[in-house]
Order: C-alpha cells, then structure tokens, then sequence
C-alpha cells in the first residue's frame, strides 16, 4: 500500500512538474521555430547607409525589427539567437537612423541572449493619427522643395526651413523634442529632434544622410547629421544653425569637413563609424568666396564685400594664427574702419561696428550701420 501510495506522490509530482515545464517552454519560445532571414529591398538600403554597414546577420535582426516596429508589434521574433551585445547594437542604431518611428521609445529590453524582441512604445494616445500629421508636415515640406534638383540645394532648403520651422528645447520640456514629430508637428524639439527631422526629410528627398550623436567640446551631450553631395561626405548641424532669431541663420556648421567640425563636435563610435568628411568643396564659406587663410586674404573679403554693398560680413579663418591677426589688428586696433574709408561702402560720416565671434570656429560676422 505504502508503495502505491509513493507511486501516486511521484506520478502527481511528475505531472506538476511537466506542467510547470510546458508552460515555461511555452512561455520561453524555445520549440519555437525561427522566422526566415529578410533583408531592406535596395530602394529602403539606398537611403540607409548605416544599415549598409552592418554585417549580414546584423541586417536581418534590423530588418525583422523594421517590419515589426512598423507594425507597432510588441514581440518580434528574431531570424536566430542573438547574443544581447549585438542586440543592443542593432536596436539603438535602428532608433537614431529610423525618423519616422516617433512612437518607439529610447528604453529597451535585452539578455545575455535574444530570440524575441521585446519593444517599449511611448504612451502617445491616438498613434496613427499622429502619424498622419507627421506624415502631412513632411509631404507639405518636400512639396516645397521640388523645385530644387541638386543635392547641395535640397541640403540648404532642409536646413533652412528646419531652423524657420522649429523652436530649441530642452529634453525635459516636451515628450516628443527627441523626434522628429517634436520638431516637424509641434514645432519645438532638442538636438536630436532636428537631426532625426533633417534625416527623414533628406530621405524623402533621395538624399543619403546618418544621425550622429556624440559630444560637444563642453561635454554635453549632442546629436547631428552627415550628409552626402555627390561622392563626398560632410557635417551639417541644423541645431546650431539656429539661432532663435527670426530670419537669422548661423552658417558655421553647414556642410563642414572634419578639419573645421571637429574643432567642437566630437563623434561616438561606438554604434558606428561615422564618415569621413575630407571635402570642404560645399562648405558655406568656400563657395561663397568667404573663407581665409591670412589675415590679408580676410581683409580683402572685408573690402570685397563692403564694396558690393553688402552691410553684413562673414568670414571662417582656416587658421587660429591668421584668425588672431586680424582680431588683433582690424577689430582690437581698430583698422575695419580704415578699410570701410576704402571701399564705396555708403555712409552718412559715422559707422558702427557689431560684431559676433565665434572663436571656437574661428568664424566672425560684421555688421555695419
């Protein structure tokens, strides 16, 4: 009896046992079978370089989390194992690099390993709305921009309508002022607000561009954009470009080489490498006659563009010695005045002097009255 009795205890004990194990297995998805690997069709690739640099098994965990963040899907399940370093890699990429998904949170989910993708949504109330405004803003934008066939113009028309169009915020002002919805809808967003805008705009437009985030020579945090011209890769930071004054545009940070950019902006590379922008050909400054070596060649420009009529004057120094000199000798001693008697710059005997430095670009802005 006493042996039926244990039989009975180990039976029930092996049933409960199975019936916990069932449900964990269930639960874990381990007898689940993999979903076959995708990949982004080369129209969706063109637009996304950073995707380009992943391996092969990085970009069929992008692409599942693509297709299934586009549904709003709170469980995805991955093409095979991953370990939860590689994970984190892919997810924190795919949200910088993905504009449009406003709704996906920054806060993820991850293990030692991952088979199923668990992903947080912001608490947005009527999504799909907000997608139709995001998505209207955005169509309103390109609209406006059809007229403009080169890559450099459609550069300049993004970063001047972002700069007319958005309002800077601190990321604790606003839910949305780290998306483009932020930036694009509500008009106010931070840093990286106005770069993911930019991103999504150039993307709309067939033009390459990466988000970058990283730090600035403060130390603060900071996010910007690398866009491609032709063959060549360059700095732009709308942020910066800002200056909050109506119909004021700061021209320092459009289309950079490393040389100047870095002077401030210092990339995190440990995402991704950032490109390397070696070209100062599209720069601002260069086409526009502005930039200068000596400080003989800034006083020419000085004399060059009075003498057009021209009551504002900027100029980038390529140098800190050439920038020192002509601080030295035509503001602090005074000789701008001596180049204004030069030139047929208009008058009435009495001229004023406003001047904007910023020394950590080695850029000046002259404005006459």
């Amino acid at each position: 009896m006493r042996k039926k009795v244990t039989a009975v205890i180990l039976a029930a004990v092996c049933l409960v046992f199975l019936l916990i194990a069932g449900k964990y297995i269930k639960d874990s998805g381990i007898l689940k079978g993999y979903p076959n690997e995708e990949f982004l069709s080369y129209d969706e690739e063109a637009i996304r370089p950073v995707y380009s640099e992943l391996s092969f098994d990085e970009q069929a965990v992008y692409t599942a989390l693509y297709r299934g963040i586009s549904k709003r899907q709170e469980h995805i399940p991955l093409p095979f194992e991953v370990k939860g370093d590689d994970y984190s890699k892919v997810y924190c990429i795919l949200e910088k690099q993905e504009s449009g998904f406003f709704y996906l949170d920054s806060v993820y989910y991850t293990a030692e390993k991952v088979r199923e993708a668990r992903i947080v949504y912001r608490k947005l109330g009527d999504i799909d709305q907000r997608k139709k405004d995001l998505d209207e803003a955005v169509r309103a934008a390109v609209h406006d921009a059809q007229d403009y066939k080169g890559d450099d113009y459609k550069v300049r028309y993004i970063n001047d309508f972002l700069v007319k169009k958005c309002r800077y915020i601190t990321g604790d002002d606003s839910e949305m002022a780290s998306t483009a919805y932020g930036c694009l809808v509500e008009g106010e967003a931070n840093c990286e607000g106005y770069a993911k805008a930019f991103r999504l705009l150039a993307s709309e437009m067939g033009v390459e561009s990466v988000v970058v985030t990283g730090k600035t020579d403060k130390g603060e945090n900071h996010a910007w954009n690398q866009v491609r011209i032709g063959t060549e890769w360059y700095n732009i930071d709308v942020t910066w470009a800002d200056t909050d004054k109506a119909g004021e545009i700061r021209n320092a940070y459009f289309l950079c080489s490393d040389k100047d950019f870095s002077k401030t902006h210092f990339a995190d590379t440990e995402l991704f490498t950032p490109y390397k922008c070696g070209s100062d050909t599209m720069n601002y400054y260069v086409r526009s006659g502005l930039y200068a070596k000596t400080c003989e060649e800034a006083a020419d420009i000085l004399r060059r563009e009075l003498s057009s009529g021209r009551k504002t004057v900027e100029i980038r120094f390529d140098n800190r010695d050439a920038y020192n000199e002509f601080m030295e000798t035509y503001i602090n001693g005074q000789k701008v005045f001596d180049v204004v008697s030069e030139t047929d710059y208009q008058h009435n005997g009495e001229v004023t002097l406003h001047l904007d430095d910023n020394a950590s670009e080695l850029c000046l802005t002259l404005r006459f009255e």
